[in-house]
Formats: C-alpha cells, sequence, structure tokens
C-alpha cells in the first residue's frame, strides 16, 4: 500500500475519532455522582440509583473495548493487505463486477458479524442478565441474527446490485449519482410502507390492545389532535427485555401505535396518555418528515460526492489494491467521508434534542398537565437505568434525546 494523503487522512481521521469517542466516555464517567439528584428521590431509592451508576460504568467500559477491539481489527486488516487478500479472492470466483462486488460485501458482513457476536452474546447474556434486563432466549438470539441476516441479504443485495450497475455502466455518465438517489429515496419510503405490515411481525408479536381505558384514552387523544391512528396494538417486548418503549409505525395516513407489554404494566393511563401524546406531536409538528427530508438531501450530497471518487487510483492505492472496482469504490469512499458523517450525526443530534423539548411541550399543551409526562419519565428513567448525569460533551456527540433532568426542568417551566 501506499501511504500518501488518503490513507493518512483516513488513518488519522479514524484513529483520531475513537480517541474522541474514548474522551468523552470517560468525561461521562466522570460525571457521575453518588447523590441522586434533586427531584428524583420519588422513583430512586439508594439502591436503585446506585445500580444505574453501575450499569452506566459496565456499559461504558465494555463498549469501549468492543469499538477498540474492532480499531485494531480494521486497522489490522487493512495495513496487512486484508483488502487486496479478498478483492483477489473474489475476482477468483470468476463472476461478473455486480456479482463479484455483492459476493466481497457479502463476506465482509459476514466476518463483522463473527467477530462481533462474542461481544454480543456478552452484552446480552451477562450485562443485560446481570442488571434484570435481559428475556432473550439462546433460541430467541440466534433466530434475530439470522433472520436479520436474511433481510439484509433480501432487501440490501438487490438495491446495491442495482447501485453498482448504474456507477459503473457508461450510459448513466455525470447522472447516475442522481439515478442511484432517485432509485435510494424511493427504496426507503417502500420501506417504510412495509415495515409495521410486514417485517415487524417478523420479530414480535402484535395483538389489538383491548377495550378499556386506556384504548378509550389513546383514542380519544388521536381524535383531539386529529391524528390518522388506524391501530392500537400490545407489542411482546418482554419477549427479550423489561426495558419499556412505544413508538409509531407507518408512512403517510397509515398510522399505528405499538406499545411494550412491559410498559402497559408499568405505567398509569395518564401516564401512557402523556407518552402517546408527545410522539403524536412529532408527527404535527412534522420532525418525522423533516428528519426524513433531512436523510433524502444527505444521501443525494453522498452519491455526488461518491461519483467525484469513483475508481479514484489514489484511494485504492492507500488500501493497497490493485484493480479498482465500483464496489471497492463505494467502501473506501465511506472510510474517505467519515468525518462529514460525523458533523452530520453531531448536527442530527441537535436537530432531534431540539425536536424532542418541542414534542414535550406539545403533550403538555393537549393534555394541560405536565405531570403525567413528568412522572412517566422518571419510571422511564429508573426502570431503564438511565445515566441522570451524563457530561454536556458527551450529550452533544451522542445524544439523539435531552437528558432527563433537562426535559423534565423544562416541562416543569412550561
Amino acid at each position: 500500500m501506499e501511504i500518501n494523503g488518503y490513507f493518512l487522512f483516513i488513518a488519522i481521521t479514524v484513529i483520531g475519532f475513537h480517541l474522541l469517542d474514548v474522551f468523552s466516555n470517560l468525561l461521562n464517567l466522570r460525571s457521575l455522582k453518588p447523590d441522586l439528584p434533586e427531584g428524583f428521590d420519588d422513583v430512586f431509592d439508594r439502591e436503585k440509583y446506585a445500580q444505574s451508576q453501575a450499569y452506566t460504568r459496565e456499559t461504558t467500559k465494555f463498549g469501549l473495548i468492543e469499538s477498540t477491539f474492532s480499531l485494531i481489527v480494521f486497522l489490522l486488516f487493512w495495513w496487512l493487505g486484508g483488502f487486496q487478500w479478498l478483492d483477489a479472492l473474489v475476482r477468483g470466483f470468476g463472476y461478473g463486477p455486480i456479482v463479484t462486488g455483492l459476493c466481497f460485501v457479502t463476506l465482509l458482513v459476514l466476518a463483522g458479524q463473527i467477530l462481533s457476536l462474542p461481544f454480543n452474546l456478552y452484552d446480552t447474556f451477562v450485562i443485560e442478565e446481570k442488571y434484570g434486563f435481559n428475556k432473550t432466549t439462546p433460541k430467541t438470539f440466534a433466530t434475530d441474527m439470522i433472520k436479520n441476516l436474511l433481510l439484509g441479504a433480501i432487501l440490501g443485495l438487490p438495491l446495491f446490485a442495482l447501485l453498482l450497475y448504474l456507477f459503473q455502466n457508461p450510459a448513466f455518465g455525470n447522472i447516475a449519482w442522481l439515478i442511484a438517489w432517485i432509485v435510494t429515496t424511493l427504496f426507503q419510503i417502500f420501506i417504510l410502507f412495509i415495515y409495521p405490515k410486514w417485517i415487524l411481525p417478523l420479530f414480535n408479536e402484535f395483538k389489538p390492545l383491548e377495550e378499556g381505558e386506556l384504548r378509550s384514552g389513546i383514542e380519544t387523544m388521536a381524535q383531539k389532535c386529529d391524528f390518522p391512528l388506524t391501530g392500537i396494538f400490545e407489542m411482546d417486548g418482554s419477549k427479550r427485555s423489561t426495558k419499556s418503549n412505544a413508538y409509531f409505525a407507518g408512512f403517510g395516513k397509515n398510522k399505528k401505535i405499538a406499545l411494550f407489554d412491559t410498559l402497559i404494566k408499568k405505567h398509569t393511563v395518564a401516564e401512557l396518555v402523556a407518552v402517546l401524546a408527545h410522539e403524536i406531536g412529532h408527527f404535527k409538528l412534522k420532525h418525522i418528515l423533516k428528519t426524513l427530508l433531512l436523510g433524502i438531501l444527505q444521501m443525494g450530497i453522498i452519491f455526488y460526492l461518491l461519483g467525484l471518487f469513483l475508481n479514484n487510483r489514489g484511494l485504492f492505492d492507500a488500501f493497497g489494491v490493485e484493480e479498482t472496482s465500483v464496489y471497492l469504490s463505494f467502501i473506501f469512499f465511506s472510510f474517505l467521508l467519515s468525518p462529514l458523517s460525523k458533523l452530520i450525526g453531531v448536527g442530527m443530534a441537535i436537530f432531534s434534542r431540539k425536536n424532542e423539548f418541542e414534542a414535550d411541550a406539545f403533550a403538555v399543551k393537549v393534555t394541560g398537565d405536565a405531570m403525567p409526562l413528568i412522572t412517566a419519565l422518571k419510571s422511564l428513567s429508573k426502570d431503564n437505568l438511565s445515566n441522570l448525569t451524563p457530561h454536556p460533551f458527551y450529550v452533544f456527540i451522542n445524544y439523539s434525546h435531552p437528558p432527563m433532568i433537562e426535559r423534565i426542568a423544562a416541562l416543569r417551566a412550561l
């Protein structure tokens, strides 16, 4: 391989971002305080709060070990000529450039899955088990992994094959990036349509929420907000974890609410209606649409830039690969793009935190009372052993939601 400008840029950014991640995590650990923050003594006792801090410490340290291992494996694979070796291997199969590219990506993904498997097993069956979260059986773990791989192959490989065809066909020339952008956007919208009906049921069971106070409260709230609700379901979240959640699925006017069974068991009707009012707020305030449009715009910029670096000889020299190809251009360009991706990620996190405050305010406006949402958030932080005192720098880089203390303070000020 050649130590050129591309090599130095990618090596410095990859290692630099890892060190930044380590630094932010260490700051986050140092921000843990033994004293319970004011206003949480009604849900946390001393033992539960100590447990939440222990959980944060253990998951953080484990995450750093995993990310450091992944970085070392990547650097060794790169610097020892792994990309050239794998490229020569798949070219030796004797297929055309598209199938060869699919083979390359498939082997790379499978290798990543194998390397991450011990970490996933330890996280699920040791750490999550230790803190009382895990309900996943080995059978469920294995079937989930297989289903995810099959879905990735069924949905992802045809799209990748089409993108390879577009970028390597001279007939499309300088507009290949534009056609790829349109195709990928349509594919993304297609996934949004099929996700609630066809994909989610592959992993969980959904049953209509029984008639009663909760269902009536949700339907009343949806009508009050003019929210196009087409179904309310209870999901067997306890199949995998004791952690609680709720979400909307669907696209356009076909909206469905899914409530984890664990969430229903742990919260009052008023709290659940307030949580769902928050989610409706995202829809009514067009946060979901804006996020989708920003993602589509980002995708267009990435495809345009990719077209500029396609089959770049200097980039291939940096990775020690002899023959240029469109499929490796995709992979190498993703490493070159990492600084921009990181900046975009931070920007989207800032945008997301702003949206969360706005959705909280919407929920209070339509329910007329901030307390149900406050008590629900407090209870969720306890049940999920959330970190109540994250470091501001860690929040700035990583958090898509504001820290719980900030959200509750904002709710009290309304």
